[in-house]
């Protein structure tokens, strides 16, 4: 559910992208080295014209049960359950039950502003209402059920930051509320119409809305990498609904978006008004440029999963990786992968081995670090002989070492220096430099 944007690091125009073939060994040893380095884990799928062309796993879904991952196993999609909730809404649009300038108010009109926000807000993240997932006390609640009652109660609390259409921001609330109102305009449960409109004709056999993970119906467990594999704590799937409660192997996923691009879901012009991009999101899509191509599709986070699937129209290609276990930069993955499968230009990355340090020589490092010029105070803390870092209001993630004094934390680009003697730490990210004292 987390909003993590992809943006490609291409825009050369080149016209001689073809993947007529492509060297399956170097794709595979991409993976390999993912693999084998503890740098990821899960399952990508590679669509051309609808058919698929590529499929690799690697790691586990289940890390104590020591059970690998296979062609079928199903992750919890996150985010990318928005595109499916979108499709759902254009469907009913189209069966005449709801308009995308139908107004919230007809609905739910206990929420702010709710007769001024329209279906084309909530959909394209412009209806200025709070993230219900983003207040202070979200982790303390999020795996136990929740009503629809207490959902709305939650939403309505957190009240608006903008008025409608003022701008872009990203809100999980705004696709649990899609949710609610497409079971009211279709008197049909969320389930039959994902069954209905999407599981039904693009024949999806590992695809459905997730519940409690059941590792003997082959769902995988998400985890975070600290010096081994540890098993996230898992949402409950009653709390994100159309905005993230959704699993499905990444084969499913693919067919799914080929189905979407290809007009066997939903008409040409329900498509085109999905692409219809504002401040680069259209309804429950983004989009991607690879050289001279452009992507449709979305990011997902939730738990320890993440995922990225992108349709590209021009050459009908559909791609899908699912993790369940990230180290190495999902964006970094797929650069990987669309640079092989289109014959560019591309190394295979390098993992060195981090330094591992005793207890004992973390606890010059340990504080609270902050600066007038940074957003968050940076706590530091340690786990047996891990580093551990917490921004405010943000889930903690662990440190590797690389140098006397420097750690990263890859799946953000980060790194941080530390200067001891001196109470400071210099921390790097995105072409940025800060400067932190330790308080």
């Amino acid at each position: 559910m987390k909003a993590k944007f992809l943006f490609l690091v291409f825009f050369l125009s080149l016209s001689f992208l073809n993947a007529q073939s492509f060297d399956k060994k170097k794709m595979d040893a991409l993976f390999e080295k993912i693999e084998n380095n503890e740098k990821g884990m899960g399952s990508v799928s590679i669509f051309e014209k609808g058919k698929e062309v590529y499929q690799k796993k690697y790691g586990y879904a289940d890390v104590e049960g020591k059970v690998k991952s296979d062609a079928f196993t199903k992750y919890r999609i996150g985010s990318i359950s928005k595109t499916f909730t979108a499709t759902i809404i254009m469907k009913l649009i189209e069966e005449g039950k709801i308009t995308l300038s139908s107004k919230l108010s007809q609905f739910y009109p206990q929420i702010k502003n709710a007769s001024e926000i329209t279906i084309t807000h909530l959909l394209q993240h412009r209806s200025g209402i709070s993230n219900f997932t983003s207040v202070a006390d979200y982790m303390e609640w999020n795996t136990l059920k929740q009503t629809k009652e207490q959902l709305l109660s939650r939403i309505v609390a957190g009240g608006i930051t903008f008025n409608p259409d003022e701008k872009f921001e990203y809100s999980n609330s705004n696709y649990v509320l899609l949710t609610f109102i497409a079971e009211d305009v279709s008197n049909e449960s969320f389930s039959a119409l994902l069954n209905r409109i999407i599981i039904n004709p693009c024949q999806l056999k590992n695809t459905a809305i997730g519940k409690n993970i059941e590792p003997l119906k082959n769902e995988a467990f998400s985890y975070v990498r600290f010096s081994e594999w540890k098993k996230e704590k898992e949402t409950n799937m009653s709390i994100p609904l159309g905005a993230g409660f959704i699993i499905a192997n990444a084969s499913d996923v693919n067919q799914f978006f080929f189905n979407l691009f290809t007009g066997k879901i939903i008409s040409p012009e329900s498509l085109s008004q999905m692409k219809n991009l504002k401040d680069n999101f259209g309804l429950g899509l983004f989009k991607v440029p690879f050289y001279n191509l452009t992507g449709y599709g979305h990011t997902g986070g939730i738990d320890g999963f993440q995922s990225n699937a992108y349709y590209f129209p021009e050459k009908e290609i559909a791609v899908t990786l699912l993790e369940n276990g990230v180290v190495y930069p999902l964006n970094d993955i797929l650069i990987g992968i669309l640079s092989i499968y289109f014959g560019m230009s591309y190394d295979l990355p390098e993992f060195t081995e981090a330094l591992v340090l005793e207890s004992e020589d973390l606890d010059q490092y340990i504080g609270v670090y902050s600066a007038p010029s940074f957003p968050l105070k940076l706590t530091i803390t340690k786990k047996e002989n891990i580093l551990i870092a917490q921004g405010t209001g943000q889930p903690s993630f662990p440190l590797e070492c690389f140098a006397k004094n420097k750690f990263k934390f890859d799946m953000a680009k980060l790194e941080l220096e530390f200067i001891p003697v001196e109470n400071k730490m210099i921390l790097k990210q995105a072409g940025m430099v800060f400067e932190l004292t330790k308080e």
